[in-house]
């Protein structure tokens, strides 16, 4: 025989059940009270045995409980001495844990960049947290250094910021090239709130353009590579670093830390920090929510000309697959995992670990989740058959590829190394895995790819070769975007060095916005529009003719000139 047990808080507001559909939430999003079920006269007698009871009728109180650990204490406490009866600790008091006092605030800030609304108008397809962020903090934490946390994607307008900024002694920003603006926006911001503040900058950008980084006032330190080894001494001790320096990192990822992801930016809403399950990410859709991202490795080693990761990026060797494998357990054993996006630039190289991976990932993960990886056609070409088995074997459902082009020209301008026949392999193979596992009852694997157009060089037939190429994707969803020189990459640099480069001064972009001179929108536009459909059409097949090509977004190549 059970009986129902009330565990009630003072938050304010009626008494409701936590398992009902209706029922209202406050503070951080908990109950007011919940009921959990409990054998008649038994009172658990350890934390564990309440984390079973409560988390199946209130999961979101257990998990804020998770998260302050001195409040699981407690009333693990209450429990050992009073038995469930005991539980009555008010539940303002743990959700005030959520957010420090002004006398619990640390004299230091992290700035999350990114776009406005992110973490208030939740999408499916919305942004990811940043690795790089989580784990300098973690490693300060570790070190026993407070840092607090403000971002612009919790906020709508540049006040927002401004009221998560005052009151600090030094403000720390990893600056990509698309956030720059905003980095310099906000460290003016800062300085004007905290006049004797110190702004901290490093990242992506600080790499790849560090005379822009030098050229801005408002930075009064710039690092100019990885920060892992010396972040420490960075934050606690400032006056001890020049103006801009050279970064240090780990020798090899295996070094780092398993990153804290209660330390990325939370939802700015209890909507959305229920329905994305924060501290892991929401669907993204490409996935089961919730969905944890990992790296297994840092850098791609391909040296082509639109790319700028091998400029900022040092290789770090690839993290081994146990400790890959380790931490994807210890995040579902805490959160719960539907799915993985392994979020390497480069998934699918170094035989030797891909075949480590097909063997432990099925036998040694608490379940094989589906996820997402990258990988190259021509990588697939070399070694299809174990392409093939891990696509099966560890439910790899979503395999992306940057074809970039369908011409060869094109493919060799970019210095791609890879074919048109690399790329018509990989998607026949693709196809036909789909296919395979369609007729078994499976559900078949998916295609992501990246594609660009408008290529300064690109010939209008090498255009239509890139269309007719992404229309014989059975299950794809491409993502198509106009070419953008990109700081530090080889065709980028020349460009600029042209001035050709029509986004200069502000490297936000739409990916389909008129990016280089010299270059004829008009047509994209008039190919995006369908005007050229009779052209592509020539040499495909009847069954791929009529496939429309539905891009990442959901929307059609005409959608991608509104965008524009």
């Amino acid at each position: 025989m059970k009986r129902r047990l009330k565990v009630i808080g003072r938050a304010g507001g009626p008494t409701s059940s936590a398992n009902s559909a209706d029922a209202p939430r406050w503070g951080t999003g908990l109950p007011r009270s919940f009921t959990v079920d409990a054998p008649d006269g038994a009172a658990p007698r350890s934390v564990r045995e309440l984390k079973d009871a409560i988390r199946s009728r209130a999961p979101n109180l257990w998990k804020t409980v998770r998260e302050h650990r001195h409040m699981a204490a407690d009333l693990g406490e209450q429990v050992r001495t009073h038995g469930l009866r005991g539980v009555t600790k008010p539940l303002r008091s743990i959700a005030s844990q959520a957010r420090p006092s002004r006398d619990e605030r640390s004299s230091r800030v992290w700035l999350d960049l990114g776009d406005f609304g992110d973490l208030i108008d939740f999408d499916d397809a919305g942004t990811f947290q940043d690795h790089g962020l989580g784990l300098l903090r973690t490693i300060l934490k570790q070190a026993g250094v407070s840092t607090d946390l403000a971002s612009t994607r919790t906020v709508r307008t540049w006040e927002g910021v401004r009221r998560q900024l005052r009151g600090y002694d030094m403000l720390i920003m990893n600056v990509r090239s698309y956030t720059y603006s905003q980095a310099v926006r906000a460290a003016g911001i800062f300085k004007e709130l905290n006049p004797n503040g110190r702004v901290v900058t490093g990242g992506m950008h600080a790499a790849v353009s560090p005379d822009e980084m030098i050229a801005t006032e408002v930075f009064d330190h710039v690092c100019t590579g990885p920060g892992e080894k010396l972040i420490v001494d960075l934050v606690t001790r400032p006056e001890t670093f020049p103006r801009v320096f050279e970064g240090k990192g780990a020798s090899s990822m295996a070094e780092w830390p398993n990153i804290d992801r209660t330390l990325w930016p939370r939802p700015a809403s209890l909507r959305l920090k229920y329905k994305a399950q924060w501290p892991l990410e929401p669907g993204l859709g490409w996935g089961p929510r919730p969905v944890a991202t990992v790296l297994t490795s840092r850098v791609c080693p391909w040296q082509c000309s639109f790319c700028n990761e091998s400029s900022y990026i040092p290789n770090m060797g690839r993290r081994p697959v146990e400790q890959v494998i380790d931490e994807l357990n210890a995040l579902d054993d805490e959160y719960g995992v539907a799915s993985v996006v392994i979020h390497d630039s480069m998934f699918f190289q170094h035989p030797s670990w891909l075949k480590k991976w097909l063997e432990l990932y099925p036998k040694r993960a608490n379940q094989t989740w589906p996820y997402w990886a990258a990988g190259r056609a021509d990588t697939v070409c070399e070694w299809p058959e174990l392409f093939e088995r891990i696509v099966r074997e560890t439910n790899w459902r979503t395999v992306s590829i940057g074809f970039e082009s369908g011409s060869d020209p094109v493919l060799r301008m970019l210095n791609k190394q890879v074919t048109e026949a690399e790329n018509a392999f990989t998607i026949d193979l693709i196809n036909r895995i789909g296919d395979e596992q369609e007729r078994a009852g499976e559900e078949p694997v998916k295609l992501w790819s990246n594609v660009m157009l408008a290529i300064p060089g690109e010939r209008p037939i090498d255009a239509i070769k890139t269309v007719r190429m992404v229309k014989t994707m059975k299950r794809g969803t491409p993502s198509i975007a106009f070419y953008a020189p990109y700081p530090g990459s080889a065709l980028g640099h020349q460009l600029i060095a042209e001035n050709k480069n029509l986004i200069q001064g502000d490297h936000e972009r739409n990916p389909h916005d008129e990016k280089v001179a010299g270059v004829d929108y008009d047509f994209y536009r008039d190919l995006l529009q369908g005007r050229h459909d009779a052209w592509i059409a020539r040499g495909l097949s009847a069954e791929d003719r009529n496939r429309p090509i539905r891009l990442n977004w959901g929307g059609t190549l005409a959608d991608l000139v509104q965008k524009a």
